[in-house]
């Protein structure tokens, strides 16, 4: 692992942190396409997952209080779910195809998280379990969770505050299911991962991140922090897609 690499990944990590922080999302959607074509799409996904399991634990210590812990327990065994058949997915398809399906599910994802009109209000436990299943399986195939517990959130018109709150413990969780069944399964082997030196760095990193984006919530609103978010997203989603495409030329 290149020096340059091991910036490039720190970077992204840095400002996905710090969104996450801002606005409650984040990580998911600007590291993972970031990472995908730095380290490949199963690696860059993994490392996306450990990055979601240090940056959700520690931001959750600081909104705790706000956390709906009955929306979690429910989301918990349906986001285990989820990951299962996601993580051999991840180990039976090629490169090129994972960075496709990478891209692809962050353009999506952005399209209808912040591009589709109001939606009508439903409370259902249906509709509750689905999408942790839902997120589960986002989380462990693209590392991109977000997109279906936004949509979630706006039907259930779930508050803002109590939303971003619950979600660091769910990311934490769906980062820990998307990292034990990848392994469980083979999608990604002990011997294929970075060295053991990068994830202290990703723990500080994360922490950087964290306190960056407190020091900002006073000063940028929420608005321009998805701003911001969005078109890396973005950027980095059509860049994965792209790359796919040209890998199967």
């Amino acid at each position: 692992m290149t020096l340059g690499l091991v910036f490039a990944a720190v970077a992204a990590i840095l400002v996905g942190s710090t969104l996450q922080r801002l606005s409650g999302t984040g990580v998911g959607l600007v590291v993972a396409p970031v990472l995908a074509l730095l380290m490949g799409p199963a690696l860059g996904v993994f490392v996306t997952n450990s990055t979601t399991v240090v940056s959700g634990f520690l931001i959750m210590l600081a909104v705790i209080r706000d956390v709906d812990w009955k929306r979690y327990l429910l989301f918990l065994p349906m986001a285990l779910l989820g990951a299962v058949p996601a993580a051999f997915m991840v180990r039976e398809l090629d490169a090129a195809w994972l960075n496709i399906v990478i891209g692809a599910v962050v353009l999506v994802a952005l399209a209808l998280t912040f591009g589709t009109p109001s939606v009508p209000r439903i409370r259902s436990g249906f509709l509750t379990a689905a999408a942790g299943a839902v997120g589960g399986f986002l989380n462990t195939s693209a590392g991109v969770a977000a997109p279906a517990m936004v949509m979630y959130s706006r039907f259930a018109r779930w508050d803002q505050r109590s939303f971003a709150a619950t979600m660091q413990p769910t990311f934490m969780t769906m980062g820990i299911f998307s990292v034990a069944t990848k392994l469980a399964v083979g999608a990604t082997t002990f011997d294929q991962l970075p060295p053991w030196w990068l994830f202290p760095i990703i723990v500080v990193t994360v922490v950087v991140g964290i306190r960056l984006g407190a020091w900002l919530a006073g000063k940028v609103s929420l608005g321009t922090a998805r701003t911001v978010a969005i078109t890396l997203a973005g950027l980095g989603g059509a860049v994965a897609v792209v790359r796919g495409l040209l890998m199967l030329a």
